[in-house]
């Protein structure tokens, strides 16, 4: 069993909260998300994020509108829809659990003494 590959699938499972998070922030272009993503070593290929924002917006937790570029074709800015800022709180509730649990279990001393 490689290690690359858990390490792959941790980060796919995280990447939806991880985008609706940076989206919560305001209006932002797909391409700005992409470079923060991979940055903080979450994605590293431009199509996985698409696919992932066109689900986004299809369950209904996301918007985006067009807006006009003086540098080139309109650009998509994505925002998130009232029913995207409910589902991220309720990932923030579960993120703060998972964390708490994995610290729980990673610190816990007396299951390490037995």
């Amino acid at each position: 069993m490689k290690v690359e590959n858990t390490q792959v699938q941790m980060r796919k499972g995280i990447l939806e909260f991880c985008i609706l998070e940076i989206i919560s922030r305001g209006e932002v272009y797909a391409s700005d998300m992409l470079e923060e993503l991979t940055a903080a070593k979450m994605i590293v290929v431009e199509g996985t994020l698409y696919p992932l924002l066109t689900r986004l917006k299809n369950a209904g937790l996301l918007d985006y509108s067009w807006v006009e570029s003086t540098s080139g074709p309109p650009r998509k800015y994505y925002t998130l829809t009232e029913t995207g800022r409910t589902f991220l709180d309720q990932l923030r509730d579960t993120w703060g659990e998972l964390v708490a649990s994995t610290e729980f279990i990673i610190h816990n001393k007396k299951a390490q003494q037995l």
